[in-house]
């Protein structure tokens, strides 16, 4: 057997913008790789800036930045070959680029062959393509290196493969979404069935705004077999060793269930977004209701119950049970808990208002006030205390706007914008399955869901039975079906219009919602870019 060649993986949690900091990480990483006898390091991609930097990469001054910081990188890189991805600028022209640093210096420059400009990704809008392959050996084993898309097409990895490549290393920056992992793995298999190449898919972690990046990198053999899996949703620097055209370390976890991938990946979202954003803590309004006990469990998993706290805002209309449920879960978590009772504010509001709206029957619009009271008390608490406000609207609410602008949907943060309500159920009782035991009353599961805002309401009044709307949501968001061919399924048709009209109308509302974590395939947010103002009419 050949002298093994070992590579090292570093799953980074970089920050869009943190040149120095980013540095670091990569620096430390190598350091620890060539303690541990790597010859070569490979961290995500574009991990020197952060992903996605977005109109960062318009800034010349940016991309200056970045250049002087990978050569001040490179300048203290020695004993170990570094991949790390960065943006780079050649003649007035942007490239998503991968530099081989090598005894103090970038040897070799990679540049992005495949540029995604689908789902969140619009990496034609920044950069152009490029067409070479970049190799070089080590140890006597010839390394080609391609970048995320790259190998979700062919092409680039056929390209790698002519120019002599034996084992491909692959830099990326693939979000997470509900099953995720094993698109990865498809695909890249279908690279190796192509070129016969072993793998290594080195992958970032972290939230970054509405995205997270769930790590899970990995090593295929060249007949495809896994040998090997990083961590998910949390940073790891692992070595690898490679002889005779195959992995010879092997270690695959055990499949889990998606409920736990998108908790970990609600966790982690809310963790970074409010770490690298420097918020001291989270502010949460409890309703005694399933979506905001869901919101408070994730809160405190992810930043501790010392950097969170609940608020209860009672209404003439708040059950007692919601009032019981609510503190019978803040007693269980360890959180600070506060009751404000808004019904001073809604007899002041209704004597402000009594003049305007004289001879006017009561509708919406008091409830929507009761909702509004409560948006303002937590902002006004937000201001008080530097801590955000956690939104608790799901997908379902967001879709069909059965949610108050300016009221629960005001905050910095929409934790499960992009969970559907069957789903936060779902995510409830797999929290709840969980060592320590369950942290979300029985009651607020079993009780049917409701706003509060008038006598006996209940959300089955307003909208379609979850299970109907949840599945008529997913089919018009993300397989694109219309109404027709929803209906041809099986739908009911009055609920399939009813709730795509809705959908439609609410478009405005949520171009004014907080950012949230995408879990989805597609969620509201970057890959979803529908006009507000428009005549098209679904058939």
């Amino acid at each position: 057997m050949k002298t093994p060649l070992s590579v090292a993986v570093a799953q980074l949690d970089c920050v869009v913008g943190d040149l120095s900091g980013n540095a670091r990480r990569i620096l430390d990483a190598a350091t620890r790789a060539k303690a541990a006898g790597a010859d070569v390091l490979l961290t995500p991609e574009l991990a020197l800036c952060g992903y996605p930097p977005e109109d960062l990469l318009l800034r010349p001054a940016f991309l200056q930045a970045c250049a002087e910081t990978l050569d001040a990188l490179a300048a203290q890189v020695q004993g170990i070959t570094v991949l790390v991805g960065y943006p780079a600028e050649r003649a007035g022209e942007r490239f998503n680029a991968a530099a081989v640093i090598q005894d103090g210096r970038v040897a070799r420059t990679y540049f992005k062959h495949r540029l995604p400009n689908y789902e969140v990704f619009d990496e034609e809008r920044y950069f152009e393509p490029g067409h070479e392959a970049c190799v070089f050996e080590l140890k006597g084993v010839r390394v080609g290196v391609n970048i995320c898309a790259d190998v979700w097409e062919s092409g680039a990895a056929d390209v790698a493969r002519e120019a002599g490549a034996e084992l491909l290393l692959v830099l990326n920056a693939s979000p997470f979404h509900m099953h995720k992992q094993g698109l990865r793995y498809e695909v890249l298999r279908e690279r190796i069935a192509d070129t016969g190449l072993p793998v290594v898919y080195c992958n970032l972690v972290g939230g970054q705004d509405e995205l997270v990046f769930d790590g899970g990198s990995f090593a295929l053999d060249r007949d495809g077999t896994l040998a090997w899996q990083g961590a998910s949703f949390a940073e790891e620097l692992a070595v690898l060793r490679f002889a005779d055209g195959a992995w010879l370390d092997r270690s695959v976890p055990e499949p889990r269930p998606v409920e736990a991938e998108v908790y970990d990946a609600l966790v982690l979202g809310v963790r970074d977004y409010l770490g690298k954003n420097g918020f001291p803590g989270a502010i949460i309004g409890l309703s005694g209701g399933v979506d905001s006990a869901l919101t408070l469990a994730i809160a405190v998993d992810a930043l501790g119950a010392d950097k969170v706290r609940a608020v209860m805002m009672p209404s003439p209309y708040t059950a007692q049970m919601s009032l019981d449920d609510s503190r019978e879960m803040v007693r269980r978590i360890g959180v600070r808990y506060d009751e404000i009772a808004i019904e001073p504010a809604m007899r002041t509001f209704a004597d402000m208002l009594a003049p305007q709206f004289a001879g006017l029957p009561e509708d919406t619009t008091e409830e929507n006030l009761q909702s509004r009271i409560r948006g303002m008390l937590l902002m006004a608490l937000s201001n008080k205390t530097g801590a955000i406000v956690l939104t608790t609207g799901n997908k379902s609410e967001m879709a069909t706007g059965y949610a108050t602008l300016y009221g629960d949907m005001a905050g910095g943060f929409a934790v499960i914008k992009d969970i559907y309500k069957t789903f936060v159920y779902r995510l409830c009782a797999w929290r709840n399955a969980q060592p320590g035991g369950p942290v979300i009353p029985d009651n607020i599961l079993t009780r049917p869901p409701s706003a509060e805002l008038k006598p006996d309401q209940c959300d089955q009044d307003s909208l379609p039975p979850y299970e109907v709307l949840d599945a008529i949501i997913a089919a018009y968001m993300e397989e694109d079906l219309s109404p027709r061919e929803m209906v041809a399924r099986g739908y009911p048709e009055t609920d399939v219009y009813r709730t795509v009209a809705m959908l439609k109308r609410n478009e405005y509302k949520r171009r004014q919602a907080p950012p949230g974590v995408r879990v989805t395939q597609r969620g509201f947010g970057k890959d979803w870019r529908y006009p507000i103002t428009s005549r098209y009419r679904d058939a």
